[in-house]
């Protein structure tokens, strides 16, 4: 764990926001797999190989996010298999587009896997009296789907995603809807643990949050993002860091 502003860490928190995507679970790789599980079904029920399927999704997510803007639709897979299939010169075809986006989200769950420690940093921290939020990006559905198959459901007292708040984290709005669940106020002290841009700058924009960055192992292109007050790579070293703040307090 590295500490780049100790100052703003240092005072035990009200409560603690999490991110889930790429901060509680890895998401690339059951991603890939769940593409890969996508471009078999569409070779096999649409003939479509998989170089044309990709150029067709790549511009069709595009323009969905294009279209939609900051919002959880434009997360929306189904979607974008939807405007993937017309792009191939098809029409519509609901049940196939639908078809696609439970084969996508069944396999990236069936890949899908908590980081070590993660789990039990969830459970540490709740035994400590601490209350828990999760503010994440896309629908209410798929986001539940996840909590519920990773079991980690229990220990959220609130849960925020973009598709309840009405725009993206970028958009703010995400962090004060769970600070109200909360009960808190916007002089509370609060962590927010994330890893994307718009998980520690706008958490510390919207709440003036404490900000931790969850980096990913063995990657050489992540970047420490701007205002980020510490950064780690294991829950493990973050859990044991947060029993000298939290005992301390």
């Amino acid at each position: 764990m590295k500490i780049l502003s100790p100052e703003p860490i240092r005072t035990k928190p009200r409560a603690i926001l999490f991110d889930l995507d790429d901060t509680l679970y890895g998401y690339e790789r059951p991603h890939r797999r769940a593409m890969d599980a996508v471009r078999e079904k569409v070779r096999r029920t649409l003939s479509v190989e998989p170089g044309p399927f990709d150029e067709a999704f790549l511009t069709a997510r595009a323009e969905v996010k294009r279209q939609l803007g900051e919002t959880a639709s434009s997360h929306n897979r189904l979607l974008y298999f939807q405007r993937t299939i017309e792009l191939l010169g098809l029409s519509s075809q609901p049940a196939i587009a639908l078809d696609l986006e439970q084969t996508y989200w069944r396999t990236l769950l069936t890949n899908a896997r908590l980081f070590p420690a993660a789990e039990e940093t969830l459970i540490e921290l709740r035994a400590a009296g601490l209350p828990l939020a999760l503010v994440t990006d896309l629908t209410a559905q798929i986001q539940f789907r996840k909590l519920v198959y990773f079991g980690i459901d229990r220990y959220f007292d609130a849960v925020v995603t973009s598709e309840e708040a009405g725009v993206d984290k970028i958009g703010l709005k995400p962090f004060n809807l769970a600070l109200a669940k909360l009960g808190l106020g916007p002089n509370d002290p609060v962590w927010f643990i994330g890893d994307s841009d718009a998980d520690v700058v706008a958490s510390k924009r919207a709440l003036n949050a404490a900000t931790f960055q969850k980096t990913p192992d063995g990657s050489p292109s992540w970047r420490v993002h701007d205002g980020v007050d510490a950064t780690f790579h294991s829950f493990a070293e973050f859990r044991d860091w947060c029993r000298t703040v939290i005992t301390a307090g």
